[in-house]
């Protein structure tokens, strides 16, 4: 089954999904194959370490974040991005708010059906 997003997204017209412990995204665009998710972090909100079957790249479009992927920990910050091949052990701790822009192949199906949000260790939502 083919779906995609529109055509145009406006950010501005979007709302923001709270997911929780200072952690909120838009999505960006998608199809089957890719999908791109703006991830706004306050300072020090965490994203816990996980791994996912999908190719990742991330930019940092502001802010400072830690991140820690594969054992290995460097410090990020705008401009900067990395790459997260398949199954790689990765999180990251926000020093700085900002946002992060994250492209993922293929399309998270998880974000979509709004099942748990791996990257906060629990589903974070339904906290209180």
């Amino acid at each position: 089954m083919k779906r995609n997003s529109e055509k145009f997204i406006l950010t501005e017209e979007l709302e923001w999904e709270d997911l929780g412990a200072g952690v909120s995204r838009q999505f960006l665009g998608y199809d089957n194959q890719i999908m791109m998710v703006k991830v706004k972090f306050e300072k020090g909100a965490v994203g816990a370490p996980h791994q996912h079957f999908h190719t990742q790249t991330t930019c940092c479009a502001s802010g400072q974040f830690e991140f820690i992927i594969g054992g290995e920990k460097k410090v990020i910050g705008v401009g900067d991005g990395v790459y997260i091949e398949p199954n790689m052990l990765h999180g990251a701790v926000c020093l700085e708010a900002g946002v992060l822009i994250d492209v993922f192949s293929p399309v998270r199906e998880d974000f979509l059906s709004g099942s748990g949000v791996s990257y906060l260790g629990v589903d974070s939502r339904h906290k209180k």
